[in-house]
């Protein structure tokens, strides 16, 4: 072979011939091993996956025409273990963090609806217990969503009176619902 018009040996790589498979390691590894290592950050396994490429290469009885083809094509067989192995761990990881974390938000969830429903039934009792005039402005307000002003329209009162019963019927339901641990969210 003639490289700038200088005849080149060319050296063929067999990874079938011991002596040829020995020098490709050897030329290589370090390489290897640090292109696999930036991908999947893990030693242990970029020392697998760049030992399985070399597996792979003597496997298929490769026969590179160059020391430099065989060790771009180990780069890429490295290359693409190395993302195959990073995905993977990804998948896995995130499968695991779901079902983790997933299934103890499903029963945290459980736990909160339960406290929201028992929450809920103790307000509603609270609030029966308070008198017509107080138990209709806090239902108004909390449950209607309507304003003070809109209230006082609704019930022929004032803005002020609105304010001053809204205030009486929350210091009530506190002194009702004070001793109980109501979770309100």
């Amino acid at each position: 072979m003639f490289v700038n018009g200088k005849k080149v040996e060319s050296v063929q790589i067999n990874c079938d011939d011991s002596a040829d498979f020995r020098k490709l390691y050897d030329a290589t590894y370090t390489t290897l091993f640090k292109v696999c290592y930036r991908i999947v950050e893990d030693e242990e396994a970029a020392e697998d996956l760049v030992h399985d490429s070399f597996i792979k290469a003597n496997e298929k009885h490769m026969v590179f025409p160059t020391m430099d083809d065989a060790k771009f094509w180990l780069i890429c067989v490295v290359r693409n273990a190395s993302l195959n192995f990073a995905k993977k761990r990804l998948r896995e990881a995130k499968a695991y963090h779901k079902a983790l974390y997933e299934g103890r938000q499903h029963i945290e969830s459980g736990e909160v609806d339960l406290l929201k429903g028992e929450s809920v039934r103790l307000t509603r009792e609270a609030i029966n217990k308070l008198s017509p005039n107080l138990r209709e402005v806090v239902i108004l307000r909390e449950y209607a969503d309507m304003n003070y002003k809109d209230i006082g329209k609704a019930l022929g009162i004032t803005e002020g009176n609105v304010k001053v019963r809204i205030f009486r019927a929350r210091e009530q339901l506190v002194k009702i619902l004070g001793e109980e641990d109501v979770y309100l969210s």
